[in-house]
């Protein structure tokens, strides 16, 4: 129970911090494979664009969990995001070790190979599992739908 509260605590604490950085107008760079830039705040807001893993991005503001960017290489086009998937730490795409995007974004979450290896020695996961789920895709549509029809919040 202590460590579950020891990670709660630690998860505010690195999130009050990365809200920070951005409400400081300051310099953030995209930590997932892609994040999409959207035209508000809200996930069914309508899609503007897709930042791609390592990309530089500047905060105009905070809403929220939201923040509203431009990317660097493109200071005339500005969306809003989810700040999950930014990072004040700078993060380098592409670099020279032979790991996948996924395997890369993991990583920068702090799910590295020991961690996988160790879950593995375990033998509690079916990874063929994990993998067939993440090839699992829904569609806005179907989300928007199967929310509506469950009277489930929509994702604001």
């Amino acid at each position: 129970m202590k460590k579950i509260i020891v990670t709660i605590s630690l998860g505010a604490f690195a999130l009050a911090i990365l809200t920070a950085q951005a409400a400081r107008g300051g310099t953030m760079y995209v930590a997932a494979k892609t994040i999409d830039l959207k035209s508000s705040t809200g996930f069914f807001a309508s899609k503007k664009g897709s930042l791609a893993y390592g990309e530089q991005v500047t905060v105009l503001q905070v809403n929220g969990n939201w923040a509203e960017v431009h990317p660097s290489a493109n200071a005339s086009v500005s969306g809003w995001t989810s700040m999950a998937g930014l990072t004040a730490k700078r993060v380098v795409a592409g670099s020279a070790a032979s790991a996948s995007a996924s395997e890369v974004a993991l990583a920068g979450k702090g799910f590295g190979q020991e961690i996988e290896n160790a879950y593995r020695s375990e033998g509690s996961l079916n990874y063929a599992e994990v993998d067939r789920m993440e090839a699992q895709k829904v569609s806005d549509r179907e989300m928007y739908d199967f929310l509506a029809a469950g009277r489930l919040s929509m994702g604001e």
